[in-house]
């Protein structure tokens, strides 16, 4: 196993630093080997610098094979703006989030997002699910160019007449060559792990335009895997198919926004956010994270369940090459979980952070 692997370590802030704490320790327990350059990023540098996200940080991501991000807190603009420090109000700074910002700087069109029952989790909706979202993860809803209000020459349009002068806008961006390549992802990794099929979610029948261009899209490419089946669905329909038949679904590609709420109920699926996790992959770099927040109300608690960290940490090594250590883990994972002598709050027990990742450490050894 090379031991050259350089990776942007950015906990952030609320729980993240106590997550990436408990991913680090199994990943050395587990062997891996890399140096870990820490990253500014968070609510704080927002505060202090007015950027959450620091030119630093992006210039140390270049050096670095693939990053590792824990959580943040965010707040709408107005309450960002208001805690910005004293020398930096009325400077016209606007609050983003970080994430975004690195999938969009970095082209990190994919959002990969694996949700997978494990036996013995008392939170699993159902046995036997395993899906994985492919949401498209740099235009859509997210590309953040909004209104508030329009300027006045949006009006000179005629189909603008039914939108209220007084109405705030967002502009909802959807291509050809970025639904092609989330969909064609989607049905690669289906391809190289024996998936049955992908469905492609969409709400075209209203959202013509935009959803119109993806629903194409997805069935040009589906063309191109005919061993694979290929189905699609209206993005309300299948939230209530989910609920009613979630093993009849293995991949699903969307859009931004879309994909964002179709995730999270997949996580529930199988046991909230304490096992959602995802992969920011494009061509040449990637960012891993635990998907859910920053948790500040738990903050210093050493409480919150870490598996969705660890699992994330188990993500990073299969993008890196490192098959059979990311199996190792996934199976240390799977036993603490169908063990149940060791479970965080949201599982029914008292464990603390710090033990969960022991409990995961100890199992290394005997899977």
């Amino acid at each position: 196993m090379p031991h050259n692997y350089r990776i942007a370590w950015l906990p952030g802030d609320g729980i993240g630093v106590e997550v990436c704490d408990a991913a680090r320790a199994v990943l050395d327990a587990a062997g891996f080997q890399a140096e870990y350059l820490h990253g500014d990023i968070g609510w704080e540098f927002w505060r202090r610098e007015g950027d959450a996200l620091p030119v630093r940080t992006l210039e140390l991501l270049k050096s670095t094979d693939c990053a590792f991000f824990g959580a943040i807190t965010s707040k709408p603009a107005a309450e960002a703006t208001r805690e910005l420090a004293p020398e930096l109000q009325g400077c016209g700074l606007s609050y983003r989030s970080p994430i975004v910002r690195m999938r969009q700087q970095l082209d990190l069109y994919i959002c990969q997002r694996p949700c997978k029952a494990f036996p013995g989790n008392p939170l699993n909706y159902r046995d036997g699910i395993d899906i994985v979202v492919f949401r498209e993860n740099t235009e859509g809803m997210y590309i953040g160019v909004e209104f508030n209000p329009a300027p006045e020459s949006f009006y000179a349009e005629k189909a603008m007449a039914r939108v209220p002068r007084e109405a705030a806008i967002s502009i909802r961006s959807i291509t050809r060559a970025g639904s092609e390549r989330i969909v064609r992802a989607a049905f690669e990794f289906a391809r190289r792990n024996g998936r049955r099929k992908v469905t492609a979610v969409h709400k075209a029948n209203v959202l013509r335009a935009t959803c119109g261009v993806f629903l194409e899209a997805a069935q040009t490419v589906a063309a191109e895997y005919p061993e694979i089946q290929f189905d699609t669905a209206n993005v309300d329909a299948i939230c209530m198919w989910l609920l009613k038949n979630p093993n009849n679904y293995s991949v699903i590609a969307t859009t931004n926004l879309f994909g964002d709420i179709l995730s999270d109920l997949c996580a529930q699926l199988v046991g909230g956010m304490g096992f959602g996790y995802s992969g920011n992959l494009g061509d040449s770099y990637a960012v891993f994270e635990p998907t859910h927040g920053s948790a500040p109300k738990y903050a210093g608690q050493n409480k919150v369940n870490p598996l969705a960290t660890i699992l994330a940490a188990k993500m990073m090594l299969e993008y890196l090459g490192e098959p059979a250590l990311a199996a190792r883990i996934e199976r240390a994972v799977a036993a603490v979980v169908a063990d149940g002598a060791v479970r965080t709050y949201d599982l029914g027990g008292a464990a603390t952070t710090t033990e969960i990742a022991q409990a995961v450490c100890e199992r290394l050894s005997t899977v």
